[in-house]
């Protein structure tokens, strides 16, 4: 794979180019080393080295949630005003 370089540009935000020249750096390398060790991983995997996903709560975490909200706005649920108060609650 040795032959010819060539120049890319890539436009980042410059405080997380300026978090990423301190992580590199302090990895023994620079930015261009460390997106070209991305690019050859990519190839060699045939795939983003790693898992890109979004943060959604599972259907379990999603009941929990509905649950909570509806607790939360129910007029028959006792409500506390503080962790002491509930604490002596649960000591009757």
């Amino acid at each position: 794979m040795a032959g010819t370089t060539t120049n890319i540009s890539i436009r980042m935000d410059a405080d997380l180019k300026a978090q990423a020249d301190a992580l590199f750096a302090e990895l023994g390398m620079n930015l261009s080393t460390a997106f070209n060790i991305f690019v050859r991983q990519s190839l060699r995997e045939g795939r983003i080295p790693f898992d890109i996903a979004l943060n959604q709560p599972n259907k379990e975490t999603i009941a929990a949630m509905l649950e909570a909200e509806r607790i939360a706005h129910d007029p028959s649920v006792k409500h506390y005003t503080d962790v002491e108060e509930a604490l002596r609650e649960l000591k009757r």
